[in-house]
């Protein structure tokens, strides 16, 4: 066992927050906290790392532990590089190499006494290297920095970056510490599809617990095996992943519902029999069996129902022409870069395209461009657009929340406007803050409450889902299936896509693919290279095809033939070096043979190094 709460409770400023919290955290256990914006996720696992003191209830901690954690907002630190900020890790590893290399370096110049000692030394640093794997810390430098997108970065000052690159690349430091419990709150904020799909794999590999908040459902179901969730102060266990808990959740509230409807018809049936006999000589001593009964009897709670979640309803007047959106050729240049090169966009009415594509290839841009007012950009006939900016610009941070709704719809009575603002998630107190007192949560159902009443018949939606919890999600895609008008959407959450797309355009290389289907055949598409037809040898290829020609296929066997002879030679370097050190400590006395084996080890470490580096360029 890691970590263990029994029945904790915590207030702020006599308000309470966690009641009853009971759970334990075992090695190697991946648990999955959910729960909505402000029901306490930060404060349990404040509470867990020590940084908050709880009121009452115990926290026990395995002796020696070590956490990792990643806060939402978790920006790293550093005046080294990239690469440079990694190596510190590895700053042990670096030194045992080191010490050994002098070790071994002075054997070879000796006397008998000093071979002794130097001997004893060398096997003890060998046995140290091996235990912690020192020897391939670059590597896992290298497989962590690429994985996470900093692989043309290596040399980038750390205090140059953005916030963001500075999270990512304090997951890249836990991931390299490799701590007995790594507590991730939102690892998958700021990561493109392609990387989370990396760290996907790459945590399911992970050697220690794992505790992630995350409102990325196929994240948790990829990696969790049970779930956690506060509701209303309290804490409930679930075996199994997200999609499980849903199921599981269901059952267990109509379960203790019908226990408690029994119940209650129970002490009705008794109230009933005390109330018509309690009064007669002969049932009297009857009824009084039945009062006591009622006074023994473990009075169940009726179960809270769950939280409410918000609802969306997007509906509009006038249906627009075919073309909703339609271009000539652009560039899409964002400063001095080059995002997009002579490309051409449509969209079609009924559509819900999902734009996708790696971080910085400009799928935001483009969104922005395609409302710019661009002379290339061209609006069917009675087209109406709804956009949802990410970054709330339209929204002015000192007005009051029910003005900067009203405000842009005067001709709703302010009754209806707050059942709309209420409908979103905003309750009667939300309405009468200001908008920068909001949490990001909030802030973003106020900006999609503002969407529905525009009663769009086309919708533009950059990162939709940011900061929505996932009742708030789920209430959102649901809203988005049911409309019957055009979506043009950006979003890195894949469930969300799945359930809404049904055409997507990938920003790749400074142009547009364009895919028609869902999500899930589309990244079947990409796994599944397309069979080769001999028929087609002379015809030419298309550029924007994923056909493999001949030479690629060549190359690609080439590549894989060659790492594995590279695998192959570093187990028998390994080998023969293990080999080598057992000669030296057989040979201490013999300063000829000691020479002789200490540069046939160097040879060795040489040619290690040399494939190593060209391992990594495959890989």
């Amino acid at each position: 066992m890691l970590l263990q709460m029994e029945n904790v409770n915590f207030a702020y400023s006599g308000t309470p927050v966690l009641t009853g919290v009971t759970f334990e955290l075992h090695e190697n256990e991946r648990i999955g906290l959910i729960g909505a914006n402000g029901e306490g996720k930060t404060t349990l696992i404040k509470l867990m790392l020590g940084q908050l003191t709880a009121d009452e209830g115990t926290i026990t901690r395995k002796s020696g532990i070590t956490i990792g954690y990643l806060e939402q907002s978790g920006g790293f630190t550093s005046s080294s590089t990239v690469y440079g900020a990694m190596e510190e890790v590895f700053a042990r590893d670096r030194e045992l190499i080191a010490r050994l290399q002098e070790t071994q370096s002075a054997m070879a110049h000796a006397d008998a006494e000093e071979l002794r000692i130097l001997s004893a030394r060398n096997e003890s640093l060998l046995k140290q290297i091996a235990a912690r794997d020192s020897y391939h810390y670059e590597v896992r430098i290298k497989t962590v920095l690429n994985g996470m997108g900093f692989e043309n970065f290596y040399d980038r000052k750390v205090e140059s970056m953005s916030g963001g690159e500075k999270t990512k690349l304090k997951l890249c430091r836990l991931l390299l510490e490799q701590p007995d419990l790594l507590i991730l709150d939102e690892p998958t904020n700021h990561l493109d599809v392609k990387t989370l799909f990396w760290l996907e794999d790459y945590l399911s590999a992970y050697k220690g617990a794992l505790f992630v908040v995350s409102h990325d459902r196929y994240f948790l179901d990829k990696l969790t095996g049970r779930t956690l969730e506060i509701e209303y102060g309290k804490l409930e266990s679930y075996k199994g992943n997200y999609t499980k808990y849903r199921v599981l959740k269901k059952e267990r509230f109509e379960e203790r519902q019908k226990e408690y409807e029994k119940q209650q018809e129970e002490i009705a049936h008794l109230s009933d029999y005390v109330a018509r006999n309690l009064v007669r000589a002969t049932t009297a001593k009857s009824a009084q069996s039945r009062v006591k009964q009622l006074e023994k009897m473990e009075r169940l709670a009726p179960p809270p129902p769950p939280r409410k979640p918000p609802h969306f309803t997007f509906t509009y007047e006038e249906k627009p022409h075919e073309r909703v959106i339609f271009t000539e050729k652009f560039d899409l240049v964002a400063g001095q870069k080059t995002l997009l090169s002579s490309v051409d966009f449509t969209l079609l009415r009924g559509k819900k395209c999902a734009l996708i594509g790696d971080n910085g290839t400009g799928k935001s841009s483009l969104l922005k461009y395609l409302l710019s007012g661009s002379p290339k950009v061209q609006f069917g006939k009675y087209v109406s657009i709804g956009y949802y900016d990410q970054e709330n610009a339209d929204l002015d941070p000192e007005e009051r929340v029910l003005e900067a709704f009203w405000g842009k719809f005067r001709l709703l009575s302010q009754t209806d406007a707050r059942k709309m603002l209420a409908a979103a998630g905003l309750d009667a107190d939300d309405v009468f803050k200001t908008v920068k007192e909001l949490s990001g949560g909030l802030r973003a159902k106020l900006e999609l409450a503002i969407l529905t009443a525009r009663h769009a018949n086309a919708l533009v939606l950059d990162e939709p889902t940011n900061h929505l919890d996932l009742p708030s999600r789920e209430a959102l895609e649901e809203a988005l299936v049911a409309f019957d008008g055009t979506v043009l959407f950006v979003s890195h959450d894949r469930r969300f896509i799945q359930s809404i797309a049904n055409e997507i355009v990938e920003l790749e290389g400074g142009t547009l693919h364009r895919f028609e289907g869902t999500y899930e055949e589309y990244l079947a598409q990409k796994r599944t290279p397309p069979p080769e037809k001999k028929e087609q040898k002379s015809a030419p290829r298309n550029q924007e095809s994923s056909y493999r020609s001949k030479e690629d296929r060549a190359r690609d066997a080439k590549k894989k033939e060659r790492i594995k002879q590279i695998e192959t030679r570093l187990e028998q370097l390994e080998a023969e070096e293990a080999e080598a050190n057992e000669l030296l400590a057989l040979n201490a006395a013999d300063f000829a043979r000691v020479k002789e084996i200490t540069a046939r080890m160097e040879e060795l470490r040489r040619e290690s190094d040399a494939l190593y580096e060209e391992y990594e360029t495959l890989i």
